[in-house]
């Protein structure tokens, strides 16, 4: 089932840097390194996006965190190891086309014809607007456990800071594929107004800004098709709750057992949250916030479900990273619908009580004011070895304070080896 996949998967150096990671060995975190990850991307595009019907293939979104920050020579032993992960695409069923691209919406059998779409449509015309046709899959933010639409934040993000090339925009045509095959609104909810701080949370500090993102001018000439019923995370009016709060306000669904579908299947009510009615920049604000509201989170949280929760702060940092090349117009909206990620995986694996900074060893240098080094934490991720430890380091580099590291060097501790 995975030959095809897995020789692919070994085409790159198994022992020393060869050619491409020697060149990037000196590398610093952000700079340019197009041959390795074009190297990478292609070596994994022969594979398709899940593995044993449900696993999701992280490989990509993994090295390109990896990349970005300084880590290349590291990139093709790590897909050496990861080959045993990979399945090869499906076979394509039938084509989606413009016309009956409904039918096939969330229709996981059709993974190939919705990769094979995006890749068309990609090659057709220029990729932000493409991109910029994402209302149709908003919605469906938390199917495929939230991995889609991480997967089209890290392939955004590279076209956005780097060069345009073909494994690049074949790769965001991938992701979009995924999400579209994978597509699952969640149940229909009840909007409740959180408290502006929920009782017996831990007061955390205040999160600090993201970097400047980088901007670019998107002036799509084709039409948009039309937006599918707005999120459920989309409220109908700005409520100034902090991020922080709304997530503290998040009760866990009954059974916490199981998968995650069964447990997003329970969900009955979320407090309401969003930034519906702001201007774009408000909107990227909020957005910001609740990224690191979540990844803060994680430090007193994580134990919940080591693995799971990171996608808290990752799926919503994956929609910050494509804000710059969407229409201004989807910024809102998108913020709710970011929200609804953070917030249903929230309500699937929080622990019944939060664990003090203090129990962990990198906590308590947090408490008493030391700042961990944002290369060592990320360094660390790296050498773990784990796709997740390594996203979720990537998006606490991005929120960039002492809190936010300590979650990720806490997330090292906490995830295990084997994890999926």
């Amino acid at each position: 089932m995975a030959g095809t996949a897995n020789a692919a998967a070994t085409a790159g150096p198994t022992g020393a840097p060869g050619p491409a990671d020697a060149a990037t060995a000196t590398a610093a975190p952000g700079a340019e390194t197009t041959g390795v990850l074009d190297e990478a991307l292609e070596r994994l595009h022969a594979a398709g996006p899940e593995r044993q019907g449900w696993l999701s293939n992280h490989a990509p979104m993994a090295v390109e965190a990896l990349v970005r920050h300084g880590h290349a020579p590291r990139v093709h032993r790590w897909l050496d190891g990861y080959r045993a992960k990979l399945e090869d695409m499906p076979a394509p069923r039938a084509r989606v086309t413009p016309e009956n691209w409904r039918e096939a919406l969330g229709d996981p059998t059709r993974i190939a014809d919705w990769a094979g779409y995006f890749e068309r449509d990609t090659a057709a015309r220029p990729w932000r607007e493409v991109l910029a046709e994402w209302p149709r899959l908003l919605p469906g933010i938390a199917g495929g456990a939230t991995h889609p639409v991480i997967r089209v934040g890290h392939a955004v993000r590279t076209l956005l800071t780097g060069e345009e090339t073909a494994p690049r925009v074949t790769e965001l045509a991938h992701a979009l594929g995924y999400w579209a095959a994978r597509h699952q609104p969640l149940p229909p909810l009840t909007l409740l107004d959180p408290p502006p701080h929920a009782p017996g949370a831990p007061a955390r500090p205040a999160p600090l800004a993201h970097p400047a993102l980088p901007t670019h001018p998107t002036t799509p000439t084709h039409p948009a098709p039309p937006a599918s019923p707005a999120p459920f995370g989309t409220p109908d009016r700005l409520v100034p709750v902090p991020a922080s709060a709304a997530l503290d306000a998040v009760a866990a669904v009954p059974d916490q057992s199981a998968g995650i579908r069964h447990r997003l299947a329970q969900l009955t009510a979320l407090p309401r949250w969003g930034a519906d009615g702001a201007d774009p920049d408000t909107a990227r604000a909020r957005l910001t916030e609740l990224v690191a509201a979540a990844t803060h989170r994680y430090a007193t949280h994580g134990h919940g479900e080591p693995v799971m929760l990171v996608h808290a702060a990752t799926a919503p940092n994956a929609v910050l990273r494509a804000l710059p090349a969407l229409p201004r117009s989807l910024w809102a909206p998108s913020v709710g619908a970011a929200w609804a990620a953070s917030a249903a995986v929230t309500a699937a694996y929080t622990p019944a009580a939060p664990a003090a900074y203090a129990a962990y060893a990198t906590g308590a240098a947090y408490a008493a004011g030391a700042a961990p080094d944002p290369g060592e934490v990320f360094a660390r991720a790296a050498a773990h070895g784990d796709d997740h430890a390594i996203k979720f380091a990537d998006t606490a580099l991005d929120v960039g304070d002492p809190l936010a590291l300590t979650a990720a060097a806490l997330a090292v501790e906490l995830i295990g080896p084997d994890a999926a």
